[in-house]
């Protein structure tokens, strides 16, 4: 493991945070964005680190204060604000305590805050608090694991790491892990750093880079020790070629998101969805396709840390029937079935332990592993599934390691069982109220355009994860980096054709790779053209028809072999037009080809409704912008328009808002909302078209 200490870059640090911070805080910073950078050491949120300083209160008082980093917090990408400082002097008097309950703890942490704002500091403060030293570092690395969760890890650590290291029995994490690390110290007052066993590896020093330098050294020592004494690597008998293992999880992944939707009682809204994120290469495969992967799955995490991300173990699925879907689907189904049914054993086992008002959250695996395709983890966004996925290959891959040096061993069920059902470890998954669309995947065609822009923007405000599709080109790409600067993994980026059925099938193909299936349809994309009908080109208008007709044919028919294969619903939005009831002279091709593509939506509505699949239509007037970004139907229509009525195109805009009963501007935003309509279920509604056009008479749908 490479040590980045650089003088330079600490200085950096120093130079932008000591005004404010203070140089202590400052450099412990740089240290925890060095450890969360290397995921051998951390992973998503996990660890810690701290820094024992001084501050000034308002009357004038100096006092000891300890700078924690906060619960949930994730160092590697933590700001001085995800520290919490502590009055050091009180903290430290509750190691006289006999015990302290979970709530006691997070009450006097609260009271003793600098700072009433802050957020809630880590389970693990009181072992920073215990430590003597001023910089602390709480680290899991993948190579002390690997040696902490054997049946002989004992013995192992201390051929590995030497002298000077303490190594203490697993003690359950909080008050009680804080009381028996201060123990260890009493009795070992010249350690320099140690080992939890089963948990991780403990560092401090009265410098930051004193801490740091001895986290990278006992690593690396362990790091070189696993290696040399791996004396059965795993084998595997036949690997699955990747490409293969792509193209199973192309017709995997919608059956699987859809078994492990969770049913809600609400008939509009039927499930809570997951999003499904692939872990797929070559050493994952191996392991699947290995001998020790079934193993693998069964055993507890490495550290319960990890616990409340991934649950206390795997589903595996035995010889998966990929050539046959059905077989596959119920094979899934059934293995699904059996994990919830053994989880649910396991809860009952430990229920006089669980804490009132801490319930399962539900029964379902998140992380499923598959011989011949490789691992999936699910939950309820791209992140939180990430988060899960990441874990999982660091787990098994440590596993792999384990296997070649001797037998695993795990945390006792009954410590799992109190890690996962404590509520102070619980509020780190459920932050914030789930948005509306949370768990739902959108797909919306043209949506680089004005009104696709709106849209898409409505959607992720919503928590929804949305495909943003448009031809390949500057405006798609811009705009996709524009949502990912705002809205990070819940934005993908996708170039399509909707007139070539490949195109769309590669489309839904990579939703399905990254996120494992579509939920939402937005049928947005389409083009116009101005010519009356004694001049009209008749390969112009076969364009326009390819596009508005065509397009529609092919993305229908494309959602509902999808929504099948899923088997729980959706919903499929189609972008119309008030020209579908009310066209307008010279504008034959739009008109015509909009009402043949909105008849197809109808049409869709009665056959896709046995799947719980709702078609419906927005039918927008005139939209000429979505901030900078302009419509391209406008720029094609607009200068016809404007010269017919000889008007400037402000003028042309206000034409078109004083031609309806609310004098209203229509926005990309109010179309935006229409869909979010439909999106979100309010009413028991199909096959219905909702105006978006302040009111035009001539054009209400009848």
């Amino acid at each position: 493991m490479i040590n980045r200490w650089s003088d330079d870059r600490a200085a950096q640090f120093i130079e932008q945070y000591r005004k404010k911070y203070g140089e202590d805080l400052a450099v412990g910073l740089y240290v925890a964005s060095l450890i969360g950078a290397e995921t051998r050491l951390v992973l998503h949120g996990g660890g810690n680190s701290s820094v024992k300083t001084v501050r000034t209160n308002l009357l004038g008082e100096t006092v000891r204060t300890l700078f924690v980093k906060a619960s949930g917090y994730d160092m590697a990408s933590i700001e001085p604000d995800g520290y919490t400082g502590l009055e050091l002097d009180y903290v430290g008097k509750l190691r006289s305590l006999e015990k302290l309950s979970d709530e006691d703890m997070v009450n006097a942490f609260r009271t003793h805050c600098l700072d009433a704002r802050a957020a809630t500091p880590s389970i693990e403060t009181l072992v920073h608090v215990f430590v003597p030293g001023k910089f602390v570092d709480h680290t899991h690395p993948d190579s002390i694991l690997a040696l902490t969760n054997q049946v002989e890890g004992e013995k192992h650590l201390r051929a590995a790491l030497g002298e000077g290291v303490s190594i203490l029995p697993y003690a359950h994490p909080g008050f009680p892990l804080a009381r028996a690390v201060a123990a260890e110290l009493e009795r070992n007052p010249g350690a320099r750093a140690m080992v939890l066993m089963r948990h991780g590896l403990l560092t401090w020093g009265e410098t930051a880079r004193e801490s740091y330098d001895t986290t990278i050294a006992l690593a690396s020592r362990a790091e070189q020790y696993v290696e040399q004494h791996a004396r059965k690597p795993v084998i595997t008998a036949a690997a699955t070629p990747l490409p293969l293992a792509l193209q199973r999880l192309a017709a995997a992944a919608p059956v699987i998101r859809g078994l492990l939707a969770r049913p809600t009682g609400n008939p509009d809204r039927p499930w809570d969805r997951v999003i499904v994120r692939p872990l797929i290469n070559r050493k994952i495969l191996d392991l699947v396709d290995s001998g020790y992967a079934r193993e693998f799955a069964a055993t507890p995490p490495l550290t319960a840390d990890h616990l409340i991300r991934t649950k206390p173990s795997y589903l595996w699925v035995e010889n998966p029937p990929f050539e046959d879907p059905a077989a596959f689907g119920e094979k899934v189904a059934q293995g699904i079935r059996d994990y919830a049914a053994a989880y649910d054993a396991y809860v009952d086992r430990f229920s006089r332990s669980r804490p009132e008002g801490i319930e399962a959250a539900d029964s379902l695996p998140r992380v499923i592993l598959i011989p011949g395709l490789g691992a999936i983890a699910a939950e309820g966004s791209a992140a939180a599934a990430d988060i899960a996925r990441d874990i999982a290959e660091h787990t098994l891959e440590v596993k792999a390691q384990i296997a070649a040096m001797g037998d695993y061993r795990g945390m006792e069920e009954r410590d799992i069982f109190e890690m996962e059902f404590r509520a102070i470890q619980r509020r780190k998954l459920h932050a914030r109220p789930s948005p509306p669309l949370a768990g739902h995947v959108a797909l919306i065609t043209g949506a680089a355009g004005a009104i696709g822009a709106g849209i898409t923007q409505e959607l992720l405000e919503q928590g929804c994860h949305v495909a943003v599709t448009d031809l390949d080109g500057d405006p798609l790409h811009q705009f996709t980096e524009e949502m990912r600067s705002l809205y990070g993994p819940r934005v993908l980026g996708i170039a399509l054709d909707v007139t070539d059925s490949q195109s769309v099938a590669d489309a839904f193909g990579s939703v399905i790779g990254a996120w494992g299936g579509i939920d939402l349809v937005v049928l947005n994309a389409g083009i116009a053209h101005v010519a009356p009908i004694e001049d009209m080109d008749l390969e112009t208008f076969r364009k326009t028809e390819r596009i508005n007709i065509e397009g529609t044919l092919l993305m229908l028919a494309e959602s509902a072999r999808l929504f099948r294969r899923q088997n729980t619903g959706g919903d499929i939005v189609m972008v119309s037009t008030k020209n579908v009831f009310a066209p307008g002279a010279n504008f034959g091709a739009y008109s015509a080809t909009k009402a043949a593509g909105h008849q197809l939506a109808r049409i869709a509505s009665q056959e896709l409704a046995p799947m719980d699949v709702r078609v419906n239509m927005v039918a927008p007037d005139a939209v000429f912008s979505h901030g900078a970004r302009k419509s391209g139907l406008w720029l094609e229509v607009g200068p016809e328009r404007m010269s017919a009525r000889g008007l400037s195109a402000e003028g042309l805009e206000e034409y078109y808002r004083n031609r309806n009963l609310l004098k209203a501007k229509i926005t990309a935003r109010h179309v935006g909302r229409a869909v979010l309509f439909f999106a979100t279920r309010q009413t028991p509604t199909t096959g219905c078209t909702l105006p978006v056009d302040g009111g035009l008479p001539d054009a209400t749908p009848r």
